[in-house]
């Protein structure tokens, strides 16, 4: 009598009893990353007119951005040398301070000094939360705590944008920061466990097999950060010394960059480097864009901070829903098919800020067009990463994957560096004209990404590299940071 078949022992689950507590904290931490990004950029006018702040407004943004590329580069190097513990614990700690020197900063400067704190330790947990998941989870489970991380950004990106506003409206705008650190030291508490399980295995790797320091490219990250500060303060100089200092840090940039993306990224080569041109283009256009948007809508139309953020709150649903509908038909459309359409997408959005602020239109069609900016990120951004993962060669993929980082940051970072220089230039003529400028520069960054997709190339990826890379670039799938 044949025997009944063998029942196959089901695949471990990330919320399993072995990894439950790990998988929670780990997403508990992106969520929070996720709220407090969106939550500042919601409740940042509210701040500004507190502490008196509109001239330091863009660096309050770009700052962050900059040295964060540092804490991502650093993070790297010290992870791969002695494991992530050290990392992460680091990290927690400068994120924490940083919130709390912004939240009771009592001067605008001393709210910067909390957001670069801040945004240093943001940068390297972002490098060693990957570095969690790679020492912990088996590979096969990586897709779905790949995914996880995606889908972390959802919740915040429907209720961290209101939530902020009704904070800052009915309390203080300090609890958006403040309220964050409590919550953040509950999520390490989650994360314990995992972490002493990787402390035990990193003490019996030997000092010999460890990666050596990269002090190198470290020091070219502090450049490029230095570079972008510099632009931004850049929009205090008096006379034609706002010109002249603008363009000497954007020429340091790019010289501090040079290191740290693949060759040929600045001039838009053909091939990964083209993409690694877009992204830092589009990435810029999409933020310079949206962090002035709440100020427009609070500042000229008088909405509150709650519906102002109803505004990112339609960006973060159509990102997401896009970034899904993007990885389930990928064969509908190509790599260069589905950058053109996401770039067109945000060109519209943009336009129908910068139409909104300069004929006095309705915000509800500010509103409504930057849910279609959400939408040509999320078609965009992750077929980016999956195409910068199949052309990589399996030594460069570490290196490229943090290029394709250090091109958003930077990018985002330069372009509000930008937009605080124009702010400057067009303040004297009064109204919105600040906002009409900055969103110009805005598209006109998008035209340039436009422009450059036509050298993306037409190759079609195989199946196996094709889902490989889409489950390699599920993190990249979320609504903005």
């Amino acid at each position: 009598m044949p025997s009944a078949p063998a029942t196959l022992p089901r695949p471990a689950s990330i919320f399993g009893r072995e990894y439950i507590w790990v998988t929670v904290g780990i997403l508990a931490l992106i969520f929070l990353a996720a709220f407090e990004a969106l939550a500042v950029t919601t409740v940042m006018p509210t701040i500004s007119a507190a502490l008196d702040g509109d001239a330091l407004y863009a660096l309050a943004f770009s700052g962050p951005l900059a040295v964060g590329v540092v804490g991502m580069v650093a993070a790297g190097n010290w992870a791969d040398r002695s494991g992530p513990v050290p990392v992460v614990l680091t990290a927690v700690v400068l994120f924490v301070v940083g919130l709390v020197i912004a939240g009771t900063a009592a001067s605008m400067p001393a709210l910067i000094v909390g957001r670069l704190v801040h945004g240093l330790g943001g940068g390297a947990l972002s490098v060693s939360l990957y570095v969690v998941v790679a020492r912990v989870y088996p590979q096969r489970m990586h897709p779905a705590i790949f995914g996880a991380f995606a889908g972390a950004w959802v919740v915040p990106s429907l209720i961290g944008p209101f939530i902020a506003g009704v904070v800052a409206e009915y309390t203080s705008w300090r609890w958006v920061f403040l309220g964050v650190v409590v919550l953040v030291v509950a999520a390490m508490g989650m994360l314990r466990p995992g972490l002493a399980m990787i402390a035990a295995s990193e003490a019996e790797r030997v000092a010999g097999a460890r990666e050596p320091w990269r002090i190198s490219r470290t020091l070219w990250s502090l450049g490029a950060a230095a570079a972008v500060l510099c632009a931004s303060l850049a929009a205090q100089l008096p006379g034609a010394l706002l010109w002249v200092g603008t363009a000497a840090a954007f020429v340091l940039a790019g010289v501090a960059l040079r290191p740290l993306l693949p060759v040929g990224t600045l001039s838009g080569r053909r091939g990964l480097p083209v993409v690694m041109s877009i992204r830092g283009l589009v990435s810029g256009a999409f933020l310079s864009t949206e962090v002035y948007l709440p100020a427009l809508l609070t500042g000229e139309y008088g909405l509150s901070p709650a519906l102002s953020g109803l505004a990112l709150t339609g960006a973060g649903i159509t990102w997401a829903l896009a970034s899904w509908l993007q990885g389930r038909y990928a064969t509908a459309l190509s790599d260069r098919g589905s950058m053109l359409l996401g770039t067109v997408l945000l060109l519209i959005a943009i336009a129908a800020s910068a139409l909104t602020s300069a004929l006095a239109l309705s915000p509800l069609i500010a509103i409504l067009g930057w849910a279609v900016a959400g939408a040509g990120m999320g078609t965009l951004v992750p077929r980016q990463s999956g195409r910068v993962l199949r052309l990589s060669a399996p030594e460069q993929t570490g290196f490229n994957s943090s290029a394709l980082l250090i091109a958003d940051s930077i990018g985002s970072a330069l372009a509000l560096a930008a937009t605080a220089v124009v702010f400057v230039a067009f303040a004297p003529l009064g109204g919105t004209a600040t906002y009409t400028a900055s969103f110009a520069l805005s598209a006109l960054l998008t035209v340039g990404g436009l422009l450059l997709v036509g050298r993306v190339g037409h190759d079609a990826p195989p199946a196996a590299a094709s889902a490989a890379a889409a489950a390699a670039a599920s993190p990249a799938a979320g609504p903005p940071a």
